[in-house]
């Protein structure tokens, strides 16, 4: 498929082809859901955690005697029955991160792209170069294009000045190519990728 690619400064500066196998396939919801999915499990901190019996603070000491009371034999007043008594089964530290075959995570990726294409949110530029790394600059060639939540994907290395001059500004996030991710992709509303990377992320991708 071709796309037209546009400068910073609005301007024409040609077309691009863009791989059909990669930014032309009809976008699968179960493929998204499933690497999401997989991203968010593995991003998760997974630090919750409760006190258990043995591991609440309270005396040791049989709580009454075992026989003639008429009442259970307790031997403690750690278990979970009792207040301030230690959690049955609670939550403990552990990793929600589950595996996930790297096809799936390479088909994922092209899926996401393809949805951005289909939906007409993929834009391509020439390039990101900055004369000087100045926000206010910036923000105006947004405020043009009329972007509101974007992603700009660069090559292998993200331009200095506009990593720099894009830092401030809110709902603009920047990423190498390897950096590339579909959660990152599809909470965004636009797409903006160089042609540098359309290049790596072809290459990546083949």
């Amino acid at each position: 498929m071709k796309l037209d690619v546009i400068s910073l400064a609005s301007g024409p500066a040609g077309d691009i082809e863009l791989a059909d196998d990669i930014f032309g396939l009809e976008p699968r919801a179960d493929l998204l859901q499933r690497v999401v999915r997989w991203q968010r499990a593995k991003a998760q901190a997974g630090t919750h955690s409760t006190l258990g019996k043995s591991e609440v603070s309270y005396s040791t000491k049989k709580i009454y005697r075992q026989k003639g009371t008429g009442g259970a034999r307790h031997g403690s007043r750690k278990a979970p029955i009792f207040r301030k008594g230690g959690v049955y089964k609670g939550p403990v530290p552990r990793s929600h991160a589950f595996d996930l075959p790297k096809k799936v995570r390479a088909l994922g990726l092209k899926h996401a792209l393809s949805a951005k294409a289909a939906r007409g949110q993929l834009v391509v530029l020439d390039s990101l170069d900055l004369a000087d790394a100045k926000t206010a600059v910036l923000a105006k060639a947004v405020k043009e294009q009329g972007w509101k939540r974007v992603l700009v994907i660069d090559g292998a290395d993200v331009n200095e000045n506009f990593a720099r001059a894009a830092r401030n500004l809110e709902g603009v996030d920047v990423l190498p190519s390897m950096g590339a991710n579909v959660y990152d992709i599809l909470k965004r509303d636009t797409l903006v990728i160089t042609r540098a990377g359309v290049e790596a992320l072809e290459a990546r991708l083949k």
